[in-house]
């Protein structure tokens, strides 16, 4: 293996992990952080349901789905930057 396909698979790895890291972080706010605070929420209602409640069920149904699209989203510009391709 060449120097250069090393530091590339090296870099490659270094933003992927780094990318890894960030999802988990943002998913960890959102299952653990947000739902601490959601009781403070819950004295409003947002069609018939407490809002704390809604909040946590419905909005991180939401976040989930677009931290898995932006993680997709991320990783090919990641993959196309290292010359790799899904096909």
């Amino acid at each position: 293996m060449s120097e250069s396909t090393s530091e590339s698979r090296a870099l490659h790895w270094a933003k992927t992990r780094n990318l890894t890291i960030w999802i988990l972080i943002a998913w960890f706010i959102f299952s653990f952080a947000v739902h601490w605070f959601a009781k403070g929420l819950n004295g409003l209602s947002f069609i018939g349901f407490p809002l704390g409640y809604y909040f946590a069920v419905q909005g991180s149904l939401i976040i989930f789905v677009l931290l898995i699209v932006i993680q997709n989203w991320m990783q090919d510009k990641i993959d196309d930057e290292a010359g790799l391709r899904g096909e």
